[in-house]
């Protein structure tokens, strides 16, 4: 198997121009314009994109493709790495970071390698595993105003971008997660998974039929899809571009789970 390793330091990130964080738990806001020089290139490249063995002695029969993420080399910088996200037409193509320590939202203002950072990494809390099993599974990042991080989030604002892009990919080891993004729109900063009992079956149901009718002027929901009790869903949440007291959410369905080598 050939691999593309770390080559050299990823540099994605920017000071915020505001550090709004999520009513005490939450994930944060706009940056300054110019960041640290700490990460230089998209993560899609830094991160270890692997190709299919070229041995040609090896067992053909059910031959699982190559996980895109070396997870033994993003571990060995920092063991909190848990996970990538990658949204085709933006640049978010980042490692998603799960804390160690007591503090859940460390990742706020750490970067990757766990050194502080204003601008953060995409994190999770420990509400959730690191397996995306649960009904919902939430990530936050920084509304960069350089357009990295969560920024391109907001990208899914424009009507005509969210009907042309409708899939975000999560990578975990031994996995490739594909999920159909179905409604974009502002919500306010409540918690959502100290919110809502998503293990009880009359609130998930009444919380799905929600998010395919959002209380939002500005909701955009893509039409033909279909959510149930066995939908596992993933929000992505970044703060609002104009009112602190509101965050924009991207949201999708796990439509495909595919095992890798």
């Amino acid at each position: 198997m050939k691999t593309l390793s770390f080559k050299k330091p990823i540099n994605f990130l920017c000071l915020l121009l505001s550090a709004l964080i999520f009513a005490g738990l939450f994930s944060a806001c706009q940056s300054t314009p110019k960041a640290p020089d700490v990460y230089n290139t998209t993560a899609a490249t830094e991160a270890t994109v692997a190709t299919e063995s070229s041995d040609s002695t090896a067992p053909t029969e059910e031959k699982l493709p190559v996980n895109p993420i070396n997870f033994d080399e993003l571990t060995a910088i920092n063991p909190d790495l848990y996970a990538w996200i990658k949204i085709p037409g933006t640049v978010i193509d980042y490692p998603v970071a799960q804390s160690s320590v007591d503090d859940d939202n460390y990742y706020l203002h750490h970067n990757y390698m766990g050194n502080y950072e204003f601008a953060g990494t995409i994190y999770s809390q420990r509400h959730n595993t690191k397996y995306f099993l649960e009904r919902m599974t939430v990530l936050y990042g920084h509304n960069m105003l350089d357009g990295s991080m969560f920024a391109g989030l907001h990208q899914f604002s424009d009507p005509e971008f969210f009907e042309e892009n409708d899939t975000l990919y999560i990578y975990i080891p031994g996995h490739i997660l594909t999920y159909k993004i179905f409604a974009a729109y502002d919500y306010d900063d409540r918690h959502l998974m100290n919110s809502f009992r998503f293990y009880d079956d009359e609130v998930y149901s009444q919380y799905i039929k929600d998010c395919l009718n959002p209380h939002s002027a500005n909701a955009i929901v893509r039409e033909g899809v279909e959510l149930n009790l066995k939908s596992k869903l993933i929000t992505l949440s970044t703060c609002h571009d104009y009112n602190s007291s509101l965050r924009f959410l991207v949201q999708g369905v796990l439509i495909d789970d595919q095992r890798t080598q």
